[in-house]
């Protein structure tokens, strides 16, 4: 049997500039698609001035379609607004799967909802945890569930994750796969030597948020200073909670032992990590960390949370866990200081070669396309009575929901026809001159 490849719509409303877990899996999964012989699309919103059609490495094609974001990098909710121009994208690219990236992200449930109505397979995503208390989650839970009653396939990054999102959504187990992350180790490597003398350097990297566990933080390494008078901080990080460290500093008195640096972009990562010898993760609630992938492969012993997916991460001798409480923290640290003459970052890193790979994750990935493209389709009414089983009140506004979208859809089709939609000519990577090109530059903005 010949070698399907797939025409595949990553959407996502995080994406380059902005960096983080979601972007880097997109954008490392995509590149890994694209030498597989795929083709790989992804559709974010505009970033600042950064609207339009852009050329990424590789001839990865981004649409920044021109929404602005709202909240926390995410686009305004507006059902309905995003079908003309998705249906435009899906039908210019001949793509043949939308594969959507987190639970948080109004532009995937629209684009996966548009899809579904317009027949195509779909697949989804989940690199989060949420709870099933607060109001937020609670609402965060029933859209989830809205978007999963009628997904082809879903990913998790992690059996925590997994179970989380099959007890938030109600989508058949079955129907979910676990796909990790996975880290560049070409380009998080350990420097030529490690850093020498007597003093310790613990390294933080992360979003200065409340789920990040920013608040941890300012109890934890008063305390670590005090006890050991040889270890200092480097954090990185920007966020509402910077303000509470900045003041802890101060208080403490500790500006000589504990660096604030900010942002840190992504480029500039591996030289923060190479300058520590411990890896400091002290998150409340953590589907995977990539940033745990980073530090290990850089050579520093991780010290980090036990939380969500984090156990599930490295090995027992690669990292110290702790439960998320300042005194067990302290512990923890004190522990990995004790451990750090055993720790030898080269071999750390070729260990990190071995156990995570993004061109086996694009691997795995294809299966769950495959899989997806072969579920049989369904028509309108079939697809509106899974809808009905979400609840009493939820499913039947879920039914109106799709049935306006339907209608919507058969509206547009007949004010822009299929056929009077240009499809655009396959691009291809032809000689070696122009892959060098594509490889050497970071990014090509479309002549469009």
């Amino acid at each position: 049997m010949a070698y399907q490849k797939h025409r595949i719509l990553m959407v996502s409303d995080f994406f380059y500039p902005n960096f983080g877990g979601v972007e880097s899996h997109i954008y490392y999964l995509s590149q890994c698609l694209l030498k597989l012989g795929h083709k790989v699309v992804v559709m974010t919103h505009a970033y600042g001035n950064r609207s339009g059609v852009r050329y990424m490495t590789g001839g990865l094609k981004v649409y920044y379609v021109p929404w602005r974001p709202f909240l926390m990098q995410n686009t305004l909710p507006t059902f309905y607004g995003t079908l003309p121009i998705i249906r435009t994208i899906l039908i210019r690219e001949k793509i043949s799967l939308v594969h959507g990236h987190q639970a948080f992200s109004t532009l995937c449930h629209e684009a996966l909802m548009h899809a579904r109505t317009m027949g195509y397979k779909v697949v989804f995503t989940d690199h989060s945890l949420y709870g099933f208390a607060d109001v937020g989650s609670i609402h965060m839970n029933k859209v989830l569930q809205f978007t999963l009653a009628d997904v082809s396939q879903a990913i998790c990054v992690s059996h925590t994750s997994k179970e989380n999102t099959v007890l938030r959504s109600g989508v058949p187990p079955e129907k979910v796969f676990v796909i990790p992350n996975a880290v560049d180790t070409a380009m998080f490597k350990p420097g030529p030597e490690r850093p020498r003398g007597n003093e310790i350097v613990i390294v933080v990297i992360s979003r200065l948020v409340y789920r990040k566990g920013a608040d941890l933080l300012v109890e934890v390494i008063p305390e670590v200073c005090h006890l050991f008078p040889n270890v200092r901080f480097i954090v990185g990080g920007d966020g509402p909670k910077r303000v509470r460290l900045e003041e802890m500093r101060e208080k403490h008195s500790l500006q000589d032992r504990v660096e604030m640096l900010g942002a840190v972009p992504h480029a500039r990562v591996r030289s923060v990590l190479i300058s520590g010898h411990i890896f400091l993760n002290s998150s409340l609630t953590e589907a995977f960390c990539i940033a745990i992938l980073e530090a290990a492969s850089c050579g520093l012993l991780t010290v980090s949370t036990r939380v969500g997916g984090v156990p599930e991460v490295l090995p027992d001798d690669m990292i110290v866990l702790a439960e998320p409480d300042p005194g067990d923290m302290v512990q923890a640290i004190k522990k990995a200081i004790s451990l750090l003459p055993k720790i030898d970052p080269q071999i750390m890193h070729e260990r990190m070669k071995k156990l995570y790979n993004w061109h086996d994750v694009a691997k795995r990935t294809e299966i769950v396309y495959d899989r997806a493209l072969k579920c049989p389709n369904q028509n309108f009414l079939e697809r509106v009575s899974r809808y009905l089983s979400c609840g009493a009140w939820a499913g039947k506004l879920f039914c109106l929901v799709m049935i306006i979208d339907f209608l919507l859809w058969r509206l547009v089709q007949l004010l822009q026809p299929t056929e009077d939609i240009e499809e655009v000519p396959e691009f291809t990577v032809s000689n070696h001159q122009d892959r060098e090109m594509f490889l050497n530059s970071s990014e090509v903005q479309s002549s469009r």
